[in-house]
């Protein structure tokens, strides 16, 4: 038995519609049921604070979400975006699928059978417009190959523009595009479509350097893990497999590197689909690499599948049975989402999709409107913020983690000197009086007077590698600066709550001694802006080998927080 299908042009653009319609319906039953996730609250956070840059991304997920959320302020307003995109995505995945004579049918099949475009449909992310942008590209460069015409170059050079202001990965697409057709470099609307692109991009340019280069650091230095894993390489593969597609996954990467390259346009979708796994490949020796990072080489992957499919003149029958079955695991996944299944509610990280609202709102009524600091991550704190409409939780990022958003915000300002409630995973002797058991778990909190932090005090080195004899005296020549609008003072003197400066020396990921500054650091003041000299007198540990250092503030009765980047200690 087969499937039957009439492939005139009606029926094919009916057949479309109607697939359209139950992905939008979908994807928008999905988005209003379930809860938000930790971090699509931290995205929200972010169009609070609308800006041309953030420590993780780029802002323009920030401005899908102000969109929707300024309609509704709910877990469907900030996917609103997401949820039409999605769908504009792939009506535009169909019209540059029809010049190559792709059937409805085997379009419907295939796309609603890749399982990432199923997580962001509704998902509201970076990868969101970055999705988005990705297929208009390739829209738009289909044409421009064709006509070298100034409107497709205009168009091209926005939509570069908004694909690096979705994610950084879009320069992948545009570089491997390059590389896949060198002869566009000798028109001279491809070097308006490079300049057009940058000039769009300077604004985001000038907020990292006027940030220090946050994003940079992050991505390239404080992501990488401290010693390469083999998982990190060995669940590559698997990973890619799974966002194919939980069943048609090997066949989608056999069948789409098996079509023939006949023009340009097919080349462009062949080398960014290959390089792009590779890159990430690559990547995983240097860190770890989740599996969605490679969004972007799924459009030109599937694109190439179903190009294969009609130059073979051969659809493969059998195929259709698998998509099907494929379809239907993804569809009961997702409606066991929905339903808040108590199947999916013990699956690891789909765990923190339920029970959060309550928690969130549980906190508000014991703290009423004052501050709510959480460590151990954004994410929480994001999810109590977006539940409250409110920005008065604060994520404290300690020494152990790392640097996020909450870093730049001016919240950590306004709870100076005020009375904060600490809310905690394990007990806080002396400090935590309360235990709650919440519908997201048990909790401990307690309150403490008069909040002192220096969490966005920036402590710099002029090198980041640094050699040593076992137990020599180093002296870290430091460059302490004052982001804050006020003037800040290191002394204990009057204050409630003691802070120590201190040098924390680390092997591999685990802290194995800490230095504190001399007396003479507790005298040091400092006014908005300025920046002064600090001479750390640091012991160099006694076994060689090699370790890392890092400066922090530790007030109690904080952790400490992460006030440098980390520097590499080589004692030979």
């Amino acid at each position: 038995m087969q499937l039957s299908y009439n492939n005139s042009p009606e029926k094919s653009q009916k057949a479309i519609w109607y697939f359209l319609l139950l992905w939008t319906i979908f994807n928008a039953t999905q988005a209003y049921t379930l809860e938000v996730h930790a971090d699509e609250a931290y995205y929200w956070l972010y169009s609070r604070f609308l800006d041309w840059g953030y420590f993780d991304h780029p802002p323009m997920v920030a401005i899908f979400i102000r969109i929707g959320d300024s309609l509704w302020h709910s877990e469907f307003g900030i996917r609103l975006m997401t949820v039409l995109s999605s769908t504009l995505s792939l009506y535009i995945f169909w019209l540059i699928a029809k010049k190559y004579e792709v059937e409805a049918k085997w379009f419907i099949l295939v796309v609603s059978g890749i399982f990432i475009f199923h997580q962001y449909g509704f998902t509201t992310t970076p990868d969101a417009p970055l999705f988005l942008f990705t297929v208009l590209f390739y829209y738009i460069y289909q044409k421009y190959i064709d006509e070298d015409k100034l409107t497709w170059a205009l168009c091209l050079g926005v939509i570069i523009a908004c694909l690096l202001y979705s994610k950084y990965h879009g320069i992948l697409l545009v570089g491997f595009t390059v590389l896949s057709n060198i002869k566009l470099l000798k028109r001279w609307t491809f070097w308006l479509i490079a300049g057009l692109a940058v000039i769009l991009y300077i604004p985001h340019i000038l907020w990292q350097i006027d940030h220090g280069y946050p994003s940079v650091n992050y991505h390239l230095y404080e992501q990488s893990t401290y010693h390469y894993q083999f998982s990190q390489t060995s669940t590559y593969f698997p990973g890619q497999l799974l966002m194919a597609g939980p069943i048609i996954g090997a066949f989608l990467f056999y069948y789409g590197f098996k079509a023939r390259i006949k023009d340009a346009f097919i080349r462009a979708l062949m080398v960014n689909a290959v390089f792009t796994f590779l890159f990430f490949l690559s990547s995983s020796f240097k860190g770890e690499v989740q599996p969605q990072w490679t969004l972007i080489a799924f459009a030109p992957l599937v694109l190439l599948v179903l190009i294969q499919f009609k130059q073979a003149n051969n659809w493969r029958q059998w195929f259709q049975w698998v998509a099907i079955v494929n379809l239907v695991f993804i569809v009961a996944l997702r409606v066991m989402l929905m339903t808040a299944s108590p199947l999916i509610r013990k699956v690891g990280q789909l765990k923190s999709l339920f029970g959060f609202k309550q928690w969130a709102y549980a906190i508000k009524q014991k703290v009423g409107d004052n501050y709510v600091i959480l460590n151990d991550g954004f994410q929480n704190a994001a999810k109590y913020d977006f539940y409250n409409n409110t920005t008065k939780g604060f994520a404290y990022d300690e020494r152990y983690y790392r640097l996020t958003q909450f870093d730049i915000w001016p919240i950590e300002e306004g709870m100076q000197h005020k009375k904060a409630y600490w809310l905690t995973k394990g007990p806080v002797k002396g400090v935590t009086t309360d235990t709650l058991n919440t519908s997201g778990g048990k909790w401990y909190g307690g309150w403490v007077d008069e909040v002192r932090t220096y969490q966005k005090v920036k402590v710099e080195l002029p090198s980041p590698k640094i050699n040593a004899k076992p137990g020599e005296q180093i002296i870290f020549d430091l460059d302490i600066t004052n982001p804050y609008p006020y003037t800040i003072n290191f002394s204990n003197s009057g204050y409630l709550h003691q802070l120590s400066f201190e040098a924390c020396l680390f092997k591999e990921a685990n802290i194995i001694q800490v230095q504190e500054a001399g007396d003479d650091f507790y005298e040091l003041t400092l006014k908005p802006q300025e920046t002064r000299h600090y001479k750390f007198k640091f012991v160099a540990p006694e076994q060689k080998g090699e370790y890392t250092v890092m400066f922090s503030f530790r007030t109690d009765p904080f952790l400490g927080s992460k006030n440098s980047r980390i520097i590499s200690l080589t004692i030979e």
